[in-house]
């Protein structure tokens, strides 16, 4: 995707901070910040060509080190839309306020907290990646997301196999993307989500 020389200067500061405090923080896997930009940038970037002209309210959880959520906040920084920055682990949560802060990003936020203890959001929209299998995912997707929202799940190679168990207990329309960072892996979109 071809992004303008602003927000390319912003992925690259949140790359050089990300890699700063991964020295202090386990933000990502130590073993994989040689690739950050594909392995991990470029993977959350895919969203942007799925979701067109997003607004309303976005709510990422389990954020971690900002992946999808800052990502997506520096792209879609001129978008009527709020980011919100779910993580319950403190010092991930300093990372995310001092990366907003210096990324001068003014339409996000950060959730000290974990995601069974915040209050239903009636979200637009909802991210998370390597956060959990999809059956765990659904009741916080079904607790937060609005009637008519989204959820976008970053899967990897065993996404059917979680889809295939999470339809046991849940009903809900899926479509899936083939990641192009890992052929074998998925980016999910779910709607419509119900106890089955």
């Amino acid at each position: 995707m071809i992004v303008s020389r602003e927000t390319e200067q912003r992925l690259k500061l949140y790359g050089d901070l990300l890699r700063k405090w991964n020295q202090a923080i386990n933000l990502v896997a130590s073993s994989t910040l040689a690739e950050l930009e594909n392995r991990h940038i470029k993977d959350c970037l895919q969203l942007v060509d799925h979701v067109k002209n997003p607004h309303g309210t976005w709510l990422d959880i389990g954020s971690g080190g900002g992946l999808p959520g800052l990502v997506l906040a520096i792209v879609w920084a001129e978008n009527d839309l709020h980011i919100s920055l779910v993580e319950s682990d403190l010092r991930k949560c300093a990372f995310l306020r001092s990366a907003i802060r210096e990324l001068s990003l003014t339409k996000v936020g950060v959730r000290g907290c974990r995601i069974e203890q915040l209050q239903p959001q009636n979200a637009d929209y909802l991210s998370a990646r390597a956060l959990a299998p999809v059956d765990k995912l659904l009741p916080y997707v079904q607790r937060h997301l609005a009637p008519q929202g989204q959820a976008w799940l970053f899967k990897g190679r065993k996404w059917q196999e979680e889809v295939d168990e999470a339809a046991k207990h849940w009903r809900f329309s899926c479509q899936a993307f083939t990641s192009r960072t890992d052929p074998e892996a998925a980016i999910l979109n779910l709607r419509d989500i119900n106890d089955a």
